[in-house]
């Protein structure tokens, strides 16, 4: 698949289990699964870095086979889900960092244009939030690559 910004294609991605049934030789049953996604929520962790520490420390390859609902259904129901989904939290840290860059470092055009492609990201991705109703309609995000011009 291409990448959005750049005229590459990118080769990095994630391998999934081939089976969409829990494996037989997982030892964990649903309800412990549970109460660990939940631990971990409760402690701050986001919920691709619960997947990812349930990968690594305990060895569940996939939750939803095992529960029948995904990390994220699961802290909605718990009300542990976080307010602005992780994709975007990640793209409005990520322009935080380059604005504050930029504050100290004002002739860096480079990375105008960086923050400029990170904010096209955060439209885009705060628009379609906005119509599936993850987002509330009056969320706005204020361009800064405005005020730098």
């Amino acid at each position: 698949m291409a990448r959005i910004h750049s005229h590459r294609h990118g080769k990095s991605h994630q391998t999934r289990p081939t089976s969409k049934r829990a494996p037989s030789w997982l030892t964990y049953s649903a309800d412990e699964v549970t109460a660990m996604v939940i631990k971990l929520a409760k402690e701050g962790v986001t919920p691709s870095s619960i997947g990812v520490r349930l990968r690594d420390d305990y060895g569940i390859p996939l939750v939803k086979p095992i529960i029948g609902k995904s990390v994220m259904e699961l802290l909605r129901e718990n009300k542990l889900a976080p307010a602005i989904p992780e994709d975007l939290q990640n793209l409005l840290d990520s322009a935080r960092r380059v604005q504050s860059h930029l504050n100290a470092y004002k002739a860096d055009r480079k990375n105008v244009r960086s923050l400029e492609l990170i904010e096209a990201k955060i439209y885009r991705l705060s628009k379609y939030y906005k119509q599936i109703g993850v987002l509330p309609q009056d969320f706005k995000y204020s361009a800064v690559v405005a005020q730098l011009s």
